[in-house]
């Protein structure tokens, strides 16, 4: 299984930041050692502003790249502007999009980071610059319809702590794209915006009820997709819903978020839909745990990718 990195491009971020920089490059590392199986690490290109334009507004982007964004929304986003800023947000989304294009062709593929579902189309926030998913989907159903002249269609299962919101807003009006967020209720973004679905948990949640909420959510998901089915899923894999994450309120053991991301892969190998996996959070009081949960999220991959039909 192929898996893209970034890591490489560090912000300089000021003493104290929340943000658990060093996570990237912990992973990296283990998997580079065979922490969790066969996986070939392949250096992320740079998305081009022309992909960034399919989710994101012209004047949005530009104010990123060339440093005249305002004060504010860098506050919004929660990174200080750099060069190296620009870089890994431009890197972090050609990630995702060379996932996306592997996993079209071998079954599974990863993000070492990404899962950014909190930029829209016009800002970002919440750690999150531009949008690699949203990116990522748009180019791979142009990508396909040149080559195939048929419709990709798209879903994204976001099991991030944090409600999906600006994957949400990008796709309110596409129907070719089907967003499930599976996320706190009292988490942030405190403003949440409609997915197609959108499963709300309670603070301190548990495995058992965790993982049923799941179920009901992918059958209840799918049912609504039958007709028309996807070619592709994205999945965001935070490592936020485990009981050990600084910002997540929930209480799934290590355990319980290796049988998320089981079901998860099993699921999609049943219905032979491929999939691009993407990281998204994890704040992990230690950054170990993060790391942990991580790997078991490979580790699952990497068995997936060893029997998943073709789409």
């Amino acid at each position: 299984m192929n898996a893209y990195y970034a890591d490489h491009f560090v912000l300089p971020l000021p003493d104290g930041h929340r943000f658990p920089m060093a996570k990237y490059r912990l992973l990296r590392d283990a998997l580079a050692e065979g922490a969790a199986g066969p996986v070939q690490l392949c250096e992320a290109p740079a998305a081009t502003d022309g992909e960034l334009a399919l989710a994101h507004e012209p004047s949005y982007i530009a104010g990123i790249v060339d440093g005249t964004a305002s004060a504010a929304q860098m506050r919004e986003i929660g990174f200080p502007w750099s060069e190296r800023m620009v870089e890994r947000a431009r890197r972090s989304v050609g990630a995702t999009i060379a996932a996306a294009r592997d996993a079209l062709e071998h079954g599974v593929a990863a993000n070492l980071a990404g899962g950014t579902h909190h930029a829209s189309a016009d800002r970002g926030g919440g750690y999150c610059v531009f949008n690699d998913i949203a990116v990522a989907a748009r180019l791979m159903q142009a990508e396909w319809h040149r080559r195939h002249r048929q419709l990709l269609r798209v879903w994204v299962i976001d099991l991030d702590v944090h409600q999906g919101n600006g994957t949400a807003a990008i796709f309110r009006d596409d129907p070719t794209v089907f967003t499930l967020s599976m996320h706190g209720e009292k988490n942030f973004p405190f403003r949440k915006e409609p997915s197609d679905l959108d499963v709300d948990l309670p603070d301190g949640c548990t495995d058992e009820p965790y993982l049923r909420a799941l179920d009901a959510a992918l059958d209840a998901a799918w049912e609504r997709q039958r007709a028309a089915p996807p070619g592709l899923v994205f999945y965001l894999a935070g490592a936020d819903p485990h009981e050990g994450d600084r910002l997540g309120r929930l209480k799934l053991t290590t355990a319980g978020m290796a049988e998320r991301d089981r079901r998860v892969f099993e699921r999609a190998a049943r219905l032979g839909l491929p999939v691009a996996l993407s990281m998204g959070g994890g704040y992990g009081h230690r950054v170990e745990t993060t790391l942990e949960v991580q790997l078991n999220t490979y580790r699952q991959a990497v068995r997936a990718s060893g029997r998943r039909p073709l789409a």
